[in-house]
């Protein structure tokens, strides 16, 4: 039987450290496209353990600092990248006595997504190096900890929004024109779609508006536009399609 009268009260004597607490992370899958390639962001670790190893970006959560997960998750974004608001979404949650030597600990796993003239990499002093890596030579890489399969949850995750949504759009610099939106999803798919049908859904959905400028150059000029909105989704209602 309780010997507090009150919730209040009993708040008022509670101590958290009678109970073992389990180590407490965030840790982002940050991707881009730069050469025409899906990339992600790794760190190299400067310190100990898993030294000098490569690993997502992430870090403790600060429980006076940060008063949601999201805030952790926005706060290291911005340190690694100088990014304050890309899109940023929660995954999973990783968590079991293994995955780090230090003691029992759980990670919550975010992606996100940064245009690729955004971008202002800063490595930390718990970092030795830092480099945007093409998903496809990941494997090349070590990762630390269970980051691979952090990493493999969080690329599916993208990848099957991509098929549904309008989440690309985060990826596109200010302007641009339909036939470089469409690449992105292309390259984010990594799978070819039918032209027709994906700028019939781009007008459909209204998510762009047409700039009123041209893009000239090598090909012929093309119509710019620019999203309406970035850091949300639009969901189509059907799959992406590719060539038929």
């Amino acid at each position: 039987m309780s010997t507090y009268k009150t919730e209040e009260d009993y708040l008022k004597h509670y101590d958290p450290r009678q109970y073992e607490q389990p180590l407490a992370t965030v840790d982002m899958a940050i991707f881009t496209i730069i050469d025409q390639q899906l990339q992600v962001l790794l760190v190299k670790r400067a310190m100990h353990p898993a030294q000098g190893k490569w690993a997502l970006p992430g870090g403790f959560i600060d429980m006076k600092q940060d008063k949601t997960l999201s805030d952790t998750a926005y706060r290291k974004l911005k340190e690694k990248t100088g990014v304050d608001s890309p899109y940023l979404e929660q995954v999973a949650t990783f968590g079991d006595a293994s995955r780090d030597p230090r003691g029992w600990s759980l990670t919550v796993a975010y992606f996100a997504l940064i245009a690729g003239d955004q971008l202002a990499l800063c490595a930390d002093n718990r970092s030795e190096d830092i480099s945007w890596v093409p998903l496809s030579n990941v494997d090349n890489f070590k990762l630390a900890f269970d980051h691979a399969r952090v990493l493999q949850a969080c690329h599916e995750r993208m990848k099957a929004k991509v098929q549904y949504t309008s989440l690309p759009v985060n990826l596109m610099p200010a302007e641009f024109t339909l036939g470089e939106l469409q690449k992105t999803f292309e390259i984010l798919l990594d799978s070819p779609l039918e032209k027709k049908a994906f700028r019939r859904r781009m007008s459909d959905a209204d998510i762009l508006e047409d700039t009123g400028e041209l893009k000239t150059g090598s090909s012929r000029p093309a119509k710019l536009y620019r999203a309406k909105l970035r850091g949300e989704n639009h969901y189509f209602s059907r799959l992406m399609e590719g060539p038929r």
